[in-house]
């Protein structure tokens, strides 16, 4: 597996590089009947935490519990895998058709019948969750947003500065992002048991409903403001893009500000949870100054 963060930056204002920016070049290519298909290579997802077997899978599904994803064989439409993949669609939870030999490595070989899941680490909570856990604390709510992370040990670091700075809670999409496998876990270093982590459907429309509750939103991308001349001091929610394209057009255009980290070295990019923990400790510090 590549760790190889490409494009967290670019030229900004003076000449100066901004260490943030860029999106991943990985990305599902077609859908039919609501089911995905991952382009060839394709090797984000651990086999830690599958749920294997036909039988498994639909306790697995009627227990209630978190399921990130379900795999199924390509062409594979007979008897109860049509009943899992369309409790799956109903629930919401991605469908991705894969060939005989990703099943049997997230299996480890063991009998799959045509369909493995791959169950969360951990419950998700709701973003109002996340909005209550700041008015508990009686703090000023700094929310973290990932736009599409795909490697597990970027979303385990990136949950371990959310955590480490004191933010409330961090939001996920269900879609082409690596979900709380326990790869994730494993590299947050314990942290995802202390962070309220919702997972969203919409980003850009998660956005918007955030906006209507006051919270202001921060796209760390290149070409923005210097991230230590932005107030960032009021209800705040930081979004971070995916590895390779950064933050989406859509979402991008959606935040209120656009916050870069001035880059003066021979380097020119910052791996997206190295540039998150800069980030996320001014925002941070800001508002705790505010409410000394």
């Amino acid at each position: 597996m590549s760790f190889d963060n490409k494009r967290y930056g670019g030229r900004g204002k003076e000449g100066r590089r901004d260490g943030y920016g860029g999106r991943d070049a990985h990305a599902y290519d077609k859908k039919r009947d609501n089911v995905r298909r991952p382009e060839d290579g394709e090797n984000s997802e651990e086999s830690g935490g599958a749920v294997v077997g036909r039988n498994a899978v639909r306790e697995l599904m009627r227990s209630g519990r978190a399921v990130d994803k379900l795999f199924v064989r390509r062409g594979d439409r007979e008897g109860s895998i049509v009943v899992i993949v369309a409790e799956a669609i109903e629930r919401g939870i991605p469908v991705i058709e894969v060939e005989k030999a990703k099943l049997d490595s997230l299996s480890d070989f063991a009998p799959h019948q045509g369909v493995v899941a791959l169950a969360a680490e951990k419950e998700y909570s709701t973003v109002e969750d996340i909005l209550a856990i700041a008015e508990e604390r009686g703090e000023t709510p700094l929310i973290v947003i990932s736009d599409g992370i795909t490697d597990p040990h970027n979303l385990g670091a990136l949950i371990r500065c959310a955590e480490g700075v004191g933010a409330h809670g961090l939001i996920i999409p269900k879609r082409r992002a690596v979900g709380l496998t326990p790869a994730v876990s494993k590299a947050s270093a314990g942290a995802i048991e202390h962070l309220a982590i919702a997972k969203v459907s919409n980003i850009a429309s998660t956005i918007d409903m955030l906006k209507k509750k006051g919270i202001w939103t921060y796209a760390a991308e290149a070409g923005g403001a210097a991230y230590y001349e932005t107030d960032m001091s009021v209800p705040a929610a930081i979004v971070l893009g995916s590895e390779g394209e950064g933050v989406s057009e859509l979402v991008k255009k959606k935040c209120d500000y656009i916050v870069s980290i001035p880059m003066y070295g021979k380097v020119n990019s910052f791996n997206v949870s190295t540039a998150a923990s800069v980030i996320l400790a001014e925002a941070s510090k800001q508002q705790r100054q505010k409410n000394k």
